[in-house]
This record gives C-alpha cells, sequence and structure tokens, in this order.
C-alpha cells in the first residue's frame, strides 16, 4: 500500500504524484493508498487523489483511500467528488487485507 505524506498541499502536490506514480502500475486490481498520515492539506490534495485515480483507471484498477481524515472526506464531499475517491473506512479495509 502506498501512503500519503504528513503534509500534502499546492507546494507537495507535484511531487507527491511523481512518489506515488509508481504504484499505480504495481500489479492489478485496487491502487490502496494510505491517508493516515495526512495531517496538513488543502484542495490540492483532492486534486492528487483524482490524478491518481485518472492513471489508475487507465491501467485498469481502481482507487481505495483508506485512513483518510474526516476533514478530507467532508472536503470531498463537498466538490462532489468522494465516491469518486473510494474512501474505505477502517472496517472495510480490514475486510479487504
Amino acid at each position: 500500500m502506498s501512503a500519503l505524506p504528513a503534509s500534502l498541499t499546492i507546494k507537495d502536490a507535484r511531487a507527491a504524484v511523481r512518489v506515488l506514480e509508481p504504484a499505480v502500475g504495481d500489479g492489478g486490481g485496487v491502487l490502496a493508498i494510505d491517508a493516515s498520515a495526512l495531517k496538513s492539506f488543502d484542495t490540492s490534495a483532492i486534486a492528487t487523489l483524482l490524478e491518481l485515480r485518472r492513471q489508475a483507471q487507465a491501467v485498469g484498477r481502481t482507487l481505495a483511500v483508506t485512513g483518510a481524515p474526516p476533514a478530507m472526506v467532508e472536503l470531498a464531499g463537498l466538490y462532489g467528488v468522494a465516491d469518486l475517491l473510494g474512501f474505505e473506512t477502517d472496517d472495510q479495509s480490514s475486510a479487504r487485507a
């Protein structure tokens, strides 16, 4: 499972995508991203996840985000993209593991 950094703001987004891109091509099925370390973020974090989702879909994979802070899930909901980002609760991620 790949992980988001502790900080993901506009100044970090491009680097975060570059670091996470190799995981997109690793295997098939679900691209799992752990967001539990994320402490500081802005809308760029949502954009980063949407970019990773786009790349994953291009190779036939889906995106699942675990451990997302409630504020991130709420922000994605405000933008109407929460369902696209595959946010999982701890119960869902345990069942998949």
